[in-house]
This record gives structure tokens, sequence and C-alpha cells, in this order.
């Protein structure tokens, strides 16, 4: 039965995500949703009061994604260096799909930054930690030297959110496999006073 409440639930949100990214939040009715889906508004209202709830539900559903992709990097048996530059990359180009999967960023499902902003902060603290735990990893590696691994995390993790819109709209090159140039430029950018001179 809780597998049952659990796909339905989940069918509202990827479907409601859908509409909100083909024809915009504001554009979009719970009778929309509820049509779409094939449940009817009974089921719909069951799920979610309104269409805010719902609205945050497609925000968590997303973040819950990214933060699963990450904890896979995340638990690679890779050095810390090479994990952190893979963290790094795959994040950026989630980010990217997700927003490409869900319209512009002109549009509006992301024009109410405010909100999607509170939705993201139980998965910021999360990436904090997954980046603590690598860096920490590093320093056991002999890898990285660092006096505080958790201000460091925070300060990687405001400076990945500062690339999030420069990266999508393709004004930085240099986390993709066929930019090595850019790439090697970046790794020693962001390596510079962390990692252990030999």
């Amino acid at each position: 039965m809780a597998i049952a409440v659990a796909k339905t639930r989940d069918k509202l949100i990827e479907v409601a995500r859908q509409l909100f990214a083909r024809i915009g939040v504001e554009n979009t009715t719970m009778n929309d949703i509820a049509t779409a889906s094939e449940k009817g508004r009974r089921t719909l209202y069951t799920y979610f009061n309104n269409k805010k709830e719902i609205y945050n539900a497609v925000l968590e559903s997303e973040l819950k994604m990214l933060q699963n992709s990450l904890e896979v990097v995340v638990n690679k048996d890779l050095p810390a260096d090479e994990k952190l530059i893979e963290f790094v990359s795959i994040r950026l180009e989630l980010i990217k799909n997700v927003v490409f999967r869900n319209g512009t960023l002109r549009a509006d499902f992301f024009r109410n930054i405010w909100q999607v902003e509170n939705s993201r902060k139980s998965f910021d603290l999360k990436e904090i930690a997954f980046i603590q735990s690598i860096l920490e990893d590093g320093i056991r590696q002999d890898i990285f030297e660092i006096s505080n691994t958790h201000t460091m995390a925070v300060v990687l993790h405001h400076a990945l959110k500062g690339l999030e819109v420069p990266y999508i709209r393709g004004t930085i090159k240099g986390f993709t496999s066929s930019d090595k140039s850019g790439r090697i430029s970046i790794i020693n950018l962001l390596f510079n006073g962390i990692k252990k001179e030999k």
C-alpha cells in the first residue's frame, strides 16, 4: 500500500514538473495537473493542498535527484583530488541539466529565487558535508593541507553556487573532458593553496 501511495505521489510530482516546465507555474492549475496525471482532483488534493505545495515537492524532488548523484561520486574509491574535480564537474553539469529540463533560467519555474533558495537549504547543507568529507579524505591521503575543512567546504560550496548561472549560460568552459586546457587551469586554481607541496 505504501509503495502505491509513493508511486502516485511521484507521478503527480513528475506531471506537475512537466507542466511547470512547458507552460509555466503561474499558468498551470491544479485541475491541469489532475487531468494530465489521469488521477482526478480528489486524488491530487489527497496529496497536496495547493499548487505551492506541489511546486515545493517538485523542487525537492529535483534536489533529491542531484543529491543522490553527488553521493555516488563521494562514495567512489578515488584519490581525493580526483574525486573533488569529478564532484565539481558532475555537480555543474547536473545543475545545468535540471535547468534545461525545466525550461530556461528566465522561465517562471526559476523566477521565484527565494522559494528555490529556501528549498535548497537542506541540499546545500548536504553538499557542504559531501565536500568536507572529500577534503578530510584528502588530508588522510596526504594530498590536502587544510586547517579547517568545514570552512573550506562552505567556501567551495558558495563558489560552486556562484558558477552555476555562468556555467549554464556557457560563459564558463573547462570542466568538460573536451576542454583540456581550461580544465587544467580550473584545477590549478581550485587546488592553489590546498594541494600539499611535494
